[in-house]
């Protein structure tokens, strides 16, 4: 079943890459207060993704967080060595948490999973964005499959700025 708006972000741990080196962190601590913008792709350093999707993020980050933002977070079924390298090869500075969900354990409990192993990438996440307050969803955006449009920055920027 998919998440809905309204309901709670469910209980998971993603990891993030930290001068230390690689660490956990839940979800209850990262969109547990504030509002999060947070976008999910099938894959780092896949053709959409790194072309559009995440760029677009990187371009208009300081827009969305001056539009109310406390935090922009990219997940994707990924180990956080690759999150890590894919945010550094695109810029994200400390504008963009690159958090991997590398057991898809979010995607699983968000009911937002896809099987892509037609491609060689077994299960990973659909495309998406959702703004999140306070650890409620108050907008998901997912995409139709081979569609990139709902989950863009430009078009979660308008969500957040129409609140």
């Amino acid at each position: 079943m998919t998440i809905e708006v309204g309901e709670r972000v469910p209980e998971a741990t993603l990891t993030v890459m930290t001068p230390e080196g690689p660490s956990g962190l839940s979800t209850n601590t990262l969109f547990g207060t504030g509002t999060s913008v947070i976008f999910a792709v099938p894959g780092a350093f896949t053709p959409t993704c790194s072309a559009r999707h995440l760029p677009g993020f990187v371009e208009r980050a300081t827009d969305i967080l001056a539009a109310g933002a406390d935090r922009i977070v990219c997940i994707a079924v990924n180990d956080v060595f690759v999150m890590n390298a894919w945010g550094q090869s695109a810029g994200v500075g400390e504008h963009i948490v690159m958090a991997a969900d590398g057991n898809a354990e979010l995607t699983l409990a968000l009911g937002l999973e896809k099987d892509a192993s037609s491609f060689g990438m077994g299960l990973r996440s659909q495309r998406y964005a959702m703004i999140v307050r306070d650890g409620v969803v108050k907008h998901l955006m997912v995409e139709a499959p081979g569609e990139f449009r709902v989950s863009s920055a430009d078009s979660t920027l308008d969500r957040l700025r129409s609140e």
